[in-house]
């Protein structure tokens, strides 16, 4: 069973910059097709971005687009969200998660096809 551990979370200036980590074990990341979400308190889940198993494929939500920088290190395991210009908007918790896809350059925008969850990671934004 893939476990995703998210790290990276935690105080940021607005304008600053965050690097999130989702580190992967029990599981070869490379078969996975990785999504970022996020939840604010009091709101839904959200969609961040996603990136597809051979990292070609990138989508973002228009909210972060241009800001944040989804990336993965296969040999690694992990995959990264480099966010930067944050905004007090962007406070949230951030959970990646992973689905197994033979389909190598698509990634996936709904939470409900995503099979492994990380415990999440808080971000918070504030002067």
């Amino acid at each position: 069973q893939l476990q995703l551990v998210e790290s990276g979370g935690g105080l940021a200036q607005p304008g600053g910059s965050l690097r999130l980590s989702c580190a992967a074990s029990g599981g070869t990341l490379g078969g996975y097709a990785i999504g970022w979400f996020r939840q604010a308190p009091g709101e839904e889940r959200e969609w961040v971005a996603c990136i597809s198993r051979s990292g070609i494929s990138v989508n973002y939500a228009d909210s972060v687009q241009g800001r944040f920088t989804i990336s993965r290190d296969n040999a690694k395991n992990t995959v990264y969200l480099q966010m930067n210009s944050l905004k007090p908007e962007d406070r949230a918790i951030y959970y990646c998660a992973a689905r197994n896809t033979v389909y190598v350059n698509t990634c996936f925008l709904q939470a409900p096809v995503y099979d492994n969850w990380g415990q999440g990671t808080q971000v918070t934004v504030s002067s």
